[in-house]
């Protein structure tokens, strides 16, 4: 039977289930990753589990979001996690290295591999055609363990790429493009599969840069096939035994087909707060831009910050306009050095960052109270930039470099001529000597654990009826930025749970954590694509600790549904949308949680309002997590059976 690329990488790795649309599936983990502000937790869940090495074909620790060590905490974490990797079979990277999805992409990914992440931009590695997913951390904490990663089997999209992209189009408006044609909820439950001539058009990194934002779409994954542009990227790394040729068959079946000419393609910006807010860049002509941020995990690689460097070279960028660069990686570092790129970029006036997230997640370089920030990141959410007046632009390198030149957004018909895309050197400088890879025996090493470093709490089963009131309301395309901020300050207690609880919902409703414990326990009630964006677990783990059972909702984002799932909060979707109004701050809400059948519809007691219809889409082995209070608590009951 012919099969696309993506059914033949889940049917290699298929350990449960059949692959009928929506039925879950087991898949077999041939690889994770980590990033310190999800992975100290998921490895604290690791070492609850009892196992004492890593059952994956390999692991990576990164260290790229936090890496302000500003006080004790994130320096003890990050040593906890360098020991805690070299105790169970993990590689670490050190911070400054890198960011996860640059590095994994360029020493570790592979085609026709299955990747999860504890970061919801894992799919970057999709580019070298890694069925790459992001996960909560304790999805990937069981993946580690040698645990299959379940999903329901996706929809597989064709997305048919035709021409080539010309003038100063590039990769980022594909992806933009692709966001303003379907928002962010189009993605949901499927996977983008990209095919047709002008895939051969674009190189990994290009494909990496499309890859990355399909998280954004909602989607589970986005696939590249690997052909000889992967090879070629391979050979370039010093990897070209790890190359093979993948592709979908000629006659192969999708669920349905998009189809793009990149050719058509012009300079497009995501307008604030929403990475789906699509126009070209012409109709901003003339907004003042206060500052440029270029970097991030999708657009930090060689070429991005070349082209930069081109634009910018014999010229000063303008002096009301903060700009910052941040390269991927110590290797594009390195390589930019080599062929003196760096002092172009230093004589325009910018400003060099570490190898890190940085400014993506708020962890630095915040913009003026109330200013104009463009950047070449993945979200622009209201707030996650540090300054919650903000305005936030995404846009590609070579956008961003001329809003840096010019001060403002302008019509790119006077731009001129634009750089050409660089080929990436026959053989780049390799980084792995900086990785420290674990010892074989590990069976000896001290995991070393600073007092910021809480041990995991067990949560108790839910009970047969929940009676509790509704804590907090809120709209449609809450993200987890909104329920579990991210900044220096909150991110630095990542792994002490109590502490980093006081901040649930601190940048909406200052009230919520007090309201919340009065309650003890409480129902959280929201519209549309509740919980998008970062897989951040603490966005579910935090709500748990402050005595959260329930979120009643239109829909849900995947990530986090998986995330309430593992710790034991029941997702509830309203049957009759016009029954969120009926829903109230302070009303009780009296659920029949033994009553729920997989997949089945309940009603739910509001106070005020009578009876109200919900469902899940719960399968049965969900639902008995929750009611055992949590995936943890599931595994430690299936052991003991």
């Amino acid at each position: 039977m012919s099969m696309n690329l993506t059914q033949k990488i889940i049917a290699a790795h298929l350990v449960s289930g059949e692959m009928a649309l929506g039925a879950e599936i087991g898949l077999r983990i041939d690889q994770t990753l980590t990033q310190d502000a999800t992975g100290t937790m998921a490895y604290l869940q690791f070492e609850a589990m009892g196992v004492d090495r890593v059952r994956t074909d390999l692991s990576v620790s990164y260290v790229d979001h936090n890496t302000l060590q500003m006080g004790f905490r994130n320096p003890d974490d990050h040593r906890f996690l360098r020991t805690v990797a070299a105790r169970h079979g993990v590689i670490f990277s050190p911070p400054g290295t890198g960011i996860c999805h640059q590095l994994h992409l360029e020493n570790f990914a592979l085609p026709g591999a299955t990747l999860v992440g504890s970061d919801s931009h894992t799919p970057t590695a999709g580019g070298i055609g890694s069925l790459a997913m992001g996960a909560g951390g304790l999805s990937v904490a069981l993946a580690m363990a040698g645990e299959p990663y379940f999903i329901s089997m996706p929809r597989v999209v064709k997305v048919r790429l035709e021409g080539r992209l010309t003038g100063w189009a590039s990769a980022k408006d594909v992806i933009l493009h692709l966001l303003g044609l379907l928002t962010v909820k189009g993605g949901v439950g499927k996977v983008f599969e990209f095919a047709g001539p002008g895939v051969a058009t674009l190189s990994v990194p290009e494909r990496a840069v499309i890859t990355n934002m399909g998280a954004e779409l909602g989607a589970t994954a986005s696939l590249f096939p690997s052909d000889e542009r992967t090879r070629a990227f391979l050979a370039s790394m010093d990897r070209e035994g790890d190359w093979k040729p993948l592709a979908a068959d000629a006659d192969a079946a999708y669920d349905d087909e998009i189809v793009i000419d990149l050719s058509a393609l012009v300079p497009l910006v995501a307008q604030p707060h929403m990475p789906d807010r699509v126009v070209p860049v012409a109709e901003l002509a003339g907004l003042s831009v206060d500052q440029v941020a270029i970097g991030s995990c999708t657009n930090s690689s060689y070429a991005d910050m070349r082209m930069v460097a081109e634009v910018l070279r014999g010229k000063l960028v303008n002096v009301g306009t903060d700009t910052m660069v941040s390269p991927g990686s110590k290797q594009v570092l390195k390589m930019l050095a080599a062929e003196g790129l760096v002092e172009p970029l230093l004589d325009a006036g910018v400003r060099i960052l570490e190898c890190s997230c940085g400014p993506c997640i708020g962890m630095g370089g915040s913009p003026v109270s109330g200013g104009v920030s463009v950047r070449t990141f993945n979200r622009n959410f209201e707030g996650r930039s540090g300054t919650k007046d903000a305005r936030v632009y995404l846009v590609s390198p070579l956008t961003a470099a001329m809003a840096a030149l010019h001060g403002q957004f302008t019509d790119p018909a006077t731009w001129g001529t634009p750089p050409a895309q660089p080929e990436l050197p026959a053989k780049a400088p390799s980084i792995r000597h900086l990785f420290a890879f674990p010892p074989e025996d590990g069976s000896g090493v001290e995991v070393l654990r600073g007092p910021n470093i809480v041990a995991l709490e067990q949560f108790t089963p839910m009970d047969d009826t929940v009676t509790a009131p509704v804590v907090i309301k809120l709209g449609d395309d809450i993200t987890t930025d909104h329920i579990m901020p991210a900044g220096a300050e909150i991110t630095s207690l990542r792994s002490n749970v109590p502490a980093i609880a006081q901040h649930v919902f601190g940048r909406v409703d200052a009230d919520f954590v007090a309201r919340a414990r009065a309650a003890g326990i409480g129902v959280i009630v929201a519209g549309d694509n509740y919980g998008q964006g970062s897989s951040r677990e603490h966005a579910a783990l935090a709500p748990r600790h402050l005595g959260i059972r329930a979120v009643i909702v239109r829909s849900l984002a995947r990530i986090h549904r998986a995330n309430l799932v593992n710790f034991g909060i029941l997702p509830l979707i309203l049957c009759d949308r016009a029954d969120y109004d009926k829903l109230t701050v302070g009303g009780a809400v009296t659920i029949p949680a033994s009553a729920i059948t997989a997949g089945g519809e309940v009603d739910v007691q509001v106070e005020g309002a009578g009876a109200i219809r919900v469902r899940n889409d719960l399968t049965q082995k969900e639902l008995d997590i929750i009611r055992a209070g949590g995936l943890l608590n599931h595994v430690r009951l299936s052991r003991k059976q």
